[in-house]
């Protein structure tokens, strides 16, 4: 075999692990996605969407689009950030959670930006589930109280924790 072919080889090799990479963390980001929606219970539709991990945002299903590696072509081998939007109203309000996903050993670690970090595996366990989705709800939960907190106190609007606001067109309510 030629250096050259070795090369091709192995990066062929490469390749089919972060086509893995990516269906593994799309797979979690799609169980959670659902799997938060259903721990809210929003009785009037959909509370939580998969949208782009940075930049601005609209609440809508954005598919391949949601996470920082593309689903096809050369892609680096690495961890993949998504955002979740959760709707923080009964209207058309919703606040982005940045996570970034990547494996070490059997597990997948999920970052929270301005968090913590989970231990996961695929299928999402019910004990796992249950404690992500209820410390991402605090998660958001608390950065409103700490805001208004800093504002009753008069020092607000001096710290963030990764969140971005957006809302969906009227348009798109019906």
């Amino acid at each position: 075999m030629s250096r050259f072919d070795e090369l091709i080889t192995t990066v062929e090799a490469y390749q089919a692990l972060a086509a893995e990479n990516y269906a593994r963390v799309r797979q979690m980001a799609e169980e959670i996605r659902a799997g938060l929606c259903d721990y809210l219970d929003a009785a009037d539709g959909i509370c939580v969407r998969l949208v782009p991990p940075a930049g601005e945002f609209q609440p809508k299903d954005y598919g391949d689009h949601a996470f920082s590696m593309p689903p096809r072509g050369f892609r680096p081998l690495g961890p993949i950030a998504f955002g979740l939007a959760v709707r923080v109203s009964h209207g058309t309000d919703w606040i982005r959670v940045t996570t970034q996903c990547q494996k070490i050993g059997d597990f997948f670690i999920l970052d929270i930006q301005g968090g913590e970090s989970f231990k996961l595996t695929l299928p999402l366990t019910k004990d796992d589930s249950a404690t992500l989705f209820e410390y991402v709800y605090q998660h958001v939960l608390n950065w409103f109280q700490s805001k208004m907190d800093q504002y009753q106190q008069g020092e607000y609007g001096t710290r963030e924790i990764g969140f971005d606001f957006s809302r969906e067109p009227e348009s798109a309510k019906a």
